[in-house]
């Protein structure tokens, strides 16, 4: 059956129509949530808990109910120095390479390092940029690089982001809510009215992505 995909959200909602993908930190683990993501965000890097959480991460990561690693990623805006940031993403990348699970990037102005990253360390799992929110330059550059993008709160707030939804390949696209109020049938709405196509029909289209990248 084909259910709705959130490929990101911070709330487990348990709507039996929807597949979640629930964001989880090493550090704050809730064993009830059945499918999820996890991985160390770069705002949340702690060089004293590091090892530990790495190796919560490692044991995650061979359940069947860890769909992918993430979100984890790289942050210019933030404090803690990008060398910082590199060494614990990479970390996590080296992990996940010992399984074929997807990856949920958090990329804030660092999408030419996540782009480098990915080709010097030959990464094959599937890497998706969550809450896509830049030009379509950007999201060129990351379609041709065979990155997939998640659109969600941006898309609702920003209607520069739907000149990118329009372009972008249809095999290449996800759907998320993130941490916004609104329901995951919101952004399927509108992003099935920006593409002028059938909300059924965006249905289908996220959820052969989904079915693709986490065979």
């Amino acid at each position: 059956m084909t259910k709705f995909i959130n490929l990101h959200t911070h709330q487990f909602s348990n709507d039996s129509e929807v597949v979640e993908i629930v964001n989880q930190y090493p550090w704050e683990f809730n064993a009830s949530i059945p499918n999820y993501s996890i991985g160390i965000h770069p705002w949340y890097i702690d060089e004293n808990r590091l090892e530990n959480d790495l190796e919560i991460i490692k044991e995650k990561l061979q359940l069947s109910e860890c769909l992918a690693l993430g979100e984890c990623g790289l942050d210019k805006r933030i404090e803690i120095p990008l060398s910082v940031q590199i060494t614990v993403f990479k970390k996590q990348l080296e992990l996940v390479q010992q399984t074929n699970k997807p990856i949920i990037l958090h990329c804030v102005a660092a999408f030419e390092e996540v782009i480098a990253i990915k080709k010097e360390m030959k990464i094959e799992n599937p890497m998706i940029i969550h809450g896509f929110s830049k030009n379509e330059q950007v999201a060129q550059s990351l379609f041709k690089n065979g990155f997939y993008l998640s659109f969600g709160k941006y898309l609702l707030r920003n209607p520069d982001l739907e000149k990118v939804i329009n372009f972008a390949p249809e095999n290449q696209i996800l759907l998320e809510t993130d941490t916004i109020e609104e329901t995951i049938y919101e952004v399927y709405e509108k992003a099935a009215s920006i593409k002028g196509i059938s909300v059924q029909e965006m249905k289908t289209m996220v959820f052969t992505n989904f079915s693709k990248i986490f065979s």
